[in-house]
């Protein structure tokens, strides 16, 4: 069936990898971040559980985001972990980190995220994908507010 949406057939296909690349990035960072939530110890305990909570909580609801505009493009939504770990630039944590650690590795995680939405960003300027542009610029915005109070954490 052929897909009208303004977008042409080969700026729709150039669109689909950055955006599975996004997704696979974004997924990778809620679950790490799920996962430090369910793990955290420490006397910042109750704040990092709660930060790590939102912050898993926006992740989830950005991921299905996401994967509806691969959607909307006329292409599958990559999801499987198989799909993700090829797709990732996020790599998943081993073991238990202590709480400081899960701090900077997630700063670094939201800095990834960032830059995967400007590959995004550029794609879609060049395919005039409005929409994605503001997907990706919104997905960069919540990513450096999360990588900032993460980053509040380590000062002082």
């Amino acid at each position: 069936m052929k897909i009208d949406i303004g977008i042409t057939e080969t700026g729709r296909h150039a669109l689909v990898e950055p955006l599975s690349r996004l997704l696979a990035d974004t997924y990778t960072v809620y679950l790490k971040t799920h996962n430090f939530h369910w793990n955290v110890t420490g006397p910042m305990f109750t704040t990092l559980h709660n930060l790590f909570m939102a912050q898993y909580t926006e992740l989830s609801l950005a991921v299905d985001e996401i994967a509806e505009r691969i959607r909307a493009l006329g292409a599958p939504a990559p999801g499987s972990y198989a799909d993700f770990a090829r797709l990732s630039t996020v790599r998943d944590a081993e073991g238990v980190p202590r709480a400081q650690d899960m701090i900077t590795t997630l700063v670094a995680d939201h800095g990834t995220l960032v830059a995967t939405a400007r590959g995004v960003v550029e794609a879609a300027e060049a395919a005039g994908d409005i929409v994605s542009v503001d997907l990706a610029t919104r997905r960069t915005d919540v990513s450096q507010k999360a990588a900032w109070m993460l980053r509040s954490h380590l000062e002082g």
